[in-house]
């Protein structure tokens, strides 16, 4: 590993214009999860001014069988979009939530991806797609991510709810934040340049008004980045462009899925490519990436690393992971090759098979509208929510490495 360098990450807040997409397809996802648990879903969600479109295939008893919808399936569909965009809070001109046209083009799931993915006799239950998933931990931060987005991600949370309580009414959905952090061996020490950008209300990009968001933006990093890592050599650029009155889908498109590197890691793993959102857990694009973050924080939980990446592989119909690669970056208290064969030895894994993955986090429920913005990973296990972020695994790895 390199001595001394710098790194960075970028988050987007909930109302940037990808992050409106992602939600709101999860939001679908959630909604046809609490009708079936076994409901398939791909739903791609396309914003832009005044406009929400919905593409997709699904499959959900109840709700769309034998290619027909149920009656006010529909309906409720809509309304689920519209109060999610109403919580993100766009109530703007070229966006808001009464007023959008809403398009539905979600229709059934092909019937040859079904057979591939659906057991049937002696055949288990196969990948929803072929691909490859990573997933990573490292000992930057309590949560085990990497500094420059977890710190990244907190800056925005904490703008989003000081914008939802009131107390900063000037800002609006969409921002985006930067962190940029310099590391001596494997660890954070100084924050070298902070990026915000943040929508706000009219005239706050000029005189006393713009001095006050400015102001406000540096208490809220103040508050986040431990004070170590703060001096008066660090750079700020605050909507750096001048003003940011425009914004959400009015001022650029959104889509679902455009934010993996956001999503998962802020670049500081590899990334097989796959999006998370919009998807039921038999696609493995997105279970099997929450199993290697949860095997991944485990190791690093366990002491057997300071930094842990894993790689899963599988072919679309096939219920086994084709390849499991873990690679602790020469940091590993034992062979990366033991662990690996350490993982596939705990029973409760089910082989980590798709079906094994979900039953182990019990994915088949409701859970993904919240981890549609600010990243799937780092986040508090609580409850049915963000199961892969336990460290339960930790006694087992421990036992089956001796």
């Amino acid at each position: 590993m390199r001595a001394n360098y710098l790194f960075t990450s970028e988050s987007v807040s909930e109302g940037h214009p990808d992050k409106v997409s992602d939600q709101i397809s999860d939001a679908i996802v959630d909604l046809f999860l609490s009708k079936d648990p076994e409901a398939r879903i791909a739903c791609e969600t396309l914003t832009t001014t005044q406009l929400v479109v919905l593409a997709g295939e699904i499959r959900c008893k109840g709700v769309y069988e034998n290619g027909e919808w149920a009656p006010g399936a529909q309906d409720e569909i809509e309304q689920t979009v519209r109060n999610t965009v109403r919580e993100i809070g766009y109530e703007q001109d070229g966006f808001h939530w009464e007023k959008f046209e809403f398009i539905n083009r979600l229709h059934g799931q092909s019937a040859h991806i079904a057979q591939g993915v659906d057991a049937s006799g002696n055949k288990d239950e196969g990948a929803g797609d072929q691909g490859i998933m990573f997933g990573y931990a490292a000992d930057d931060t309590p949560d085990l991510m990497p500094a420059t987005l977890y710190y990244s991600h907190k800056i925005l949370e904490r703008m989003a709810a000081d914008r939802h309580s009131g107390a900063a009414p000037f800002l609006e959905p969409d921002a985006k934040s930067q962190v940029t952090l310099r590391y001596e061996g494997s660890k954070p020490v100084a924050a070298t340049a902070i990026v915000v950008s943040t929508q706000h209300a009219p005239g706050y990009d000029a005189g006393e008004k713009e001095a006050e968001l400015h102001a406000y933006v540096k208490q809220v990093v103040a508050d986040i980045l431990p004070a170590e890592l703060l001096s008066d050599a660090t750079e700020y650029h605050i909507n750096p462009t001048g003003s940011f009155e425009i914004g959400g889908p009015d001022g650029d498109a959104g889509l679902t899925g455009r934010k993996i590197i956001v999503d998962t890691y802020g670049g500081a793993s590899p990334h097989g490519g796959g999006a998370f959102s919009g998807k039921d857990p038999t696609k493995v694009d997105r279970s099997a990436a929450y199993i290697t973050r949860y095997l991944a924080k485990n190791i690093v939980a366990a002491g057997l690393a300071q930094r842990c990446t894993i790689q899963l592989a599988y072919a679309i119909g096939v219920s086994k992971p084709l390849s499991l690669y873990v690679d602790t970056h020469g940091t590993g208290t034992v062979g990366d090759d033991r662990i690996e064969q350490a993982i596939m030895g705990i029973e409760k894994l089910g082989g980590l098979t798709p079906r094994g993955i979900r039953t182990h986090l019990q994915l088949n429920k409701p859970i993904y509208r919240k981890t549609a913005a600010y990243g799937h990973f780092g986040r508090k296990a609580e409850g049915d929510f963000f199961p892969w972020e336990k460290t339960d695994l930790v006694e087992d790895l421990k036992a089956a490495l001796g």
